[in-house]
């Protein structure tokens, strides 16, 4: 019987899906070592890990064709183009957009993709979401810092230059407004970033606690047991609180020296304190960050006016500059976030020309008042 059922020919149909099938496992497990070439340690070891896994799908869908292989195929395009940015860059950007690709796996309604499969492919995009998460930490606040920049740049400097173009004002005038609006928004942005990132960073050392009170649980009394008050000060009830605080002496009492103790305790909160520093970026990082990315969204609208162009052929070609960057930055957003690029993208437009369309609006009201 074995024999006969290998005999009988697959429809065309099958054929080619699991020739693409392999083509893309072998696509997606190349992704997954090129971005472990640029990796070391533990996130080196998972992304190989994933690559095995995908070569374990390969193995499948090679059974399953026989002799019926065929030549070498090319996987799909997204994931080709995964595979040049993951040997270029190997960015976050990069296990992003596998996070996405993962989310999109086949095997769920295939009946010749067994249900392990269909789990594994599951189980990859929460480990990638997991290693983009990472990166995410790391660049949160420079690149929030970034986009709100660059976002703000774009709008209000295409909304003040619509807005007193609309008035009917000289072309001179238009251009000067558009660049002190750019030096005086790109300024404000900087300093505002640096205030408000510094005034976390002191909030957050503030709340870090001290790891040289630890240095002297062992000689609380434990009668009265002080350092329940510091669990109860923390949101504990008083149960709880006690408990714990009993729990915490006890350990001290059996550990071998309270120096060695307050040495692991230190090391575990400036631990903590890196990551938690980590996510909101530095003070002058997002400050150079914020005025750059402003100043450069700000420049967009002004340039028609810069190479002399004047009426409405300069609002625009200033309205088209500012719209495809305003899709960029938004698919760049959808991209980092694991969300739907081209949603982000048209939501960005929608807001930014939303904006500048209502300041556009008043000037004309305002123009035709004074005339």
């Amino acid at each position: 019987m074995i024999a006969v059922a290998d005999q009988i020919q697959p429809p065309e149909a099958d054929i080619r899906r699991w020739r693409q099938y392999l083509a893309d496992e072998q696509a997606e497990a190349a992704v997954y070592r090129d971005l472990a070439g640029r990796r070391s340690g533990e996130e080196r070891e998972i992304l190989l890990a994933l690559a095995e896994a995908e070569g374990r799908h390969e193995a499948h869908w090679r059974a399953l064709l026989g002799d019926r292989v065929g030549p070498p195929r090319k996987g799909a395009l997204r994931t080709r183009i995964l595979g040049l940015l993951a040997r270029r860059f190997g960015s976050v950007f990069v296990l992003a957009l596998a996070q996405r690709a993962e989310a999109r796996s086949p095997y769920d309604g295939d009946a010749d993709a067994t249900s392990a499969m269909a789990a594994d492919e599951r189980i990859h995009e929460e480990v990638v979401r997991g290693l983009a998460a990472r990166g995410r930490q790391r660049l949160s606040g420079t690149f929030r810092a970034a986009v709100f920049g660059v976002n703000d740049g774009l709008v209000s400097n295409l909304a003040l230059v619509l807005g007193i173009g609309a008035t009917g004002v000289p072309t001179a005038t238009i251009l000067f407004t558009g660049i002190a609006g750019l030096l005086a928004g790109a300024l404000s942005m900087g300093a505002g970033e640096y205030v408000s990132v510094r005034s976390q960073r002191e909030l957050l050392d503030a709340s870090t606690p001290n790891p040289a009170p630890r240095t002297v649980l062992s000689h609380l009394d434990e009668a009265a047991n002080e350092l329940t008050l510091v669990y109860r000060a923390q949101g504990m009830s008083i149960e709880d609180a006690e408990v714990h605080a009993r729990e915490v002496l006890r350990t001290v009492a059996m550990a071998t020296g309270s120096l060695e103790l307050s040495r692991v305790a230190a090391a575990a909160a400036a631990d903590a304190e890196i990551d938690e520093h980590e996510a909101i970026g530095t003070g002058m990082g997002a400050a150079i960050s914020s005025f750059c990315f402003f100043a450069s969204g700000a420049l967009l609208p002004v340039l028609p006016y810069l190479f002399g162009m004047q009426g409405l052929a300069a609002i625009v070609v200033a309205a088209v500059l500012v719209g495809l960057a305003l899709l960029a930055t938004g698919a760049v957003v959808g991209l980092l976030s694991g969300g739907p690029p081209l949603k982000r993208a048209l939501r960005q437009l929608a807001i930014g020309f939303g904006a500048a369309g209502v300041t556009y609006l008043l000037g004309l009201l305002f123009g035709t008042t004074v005339g």
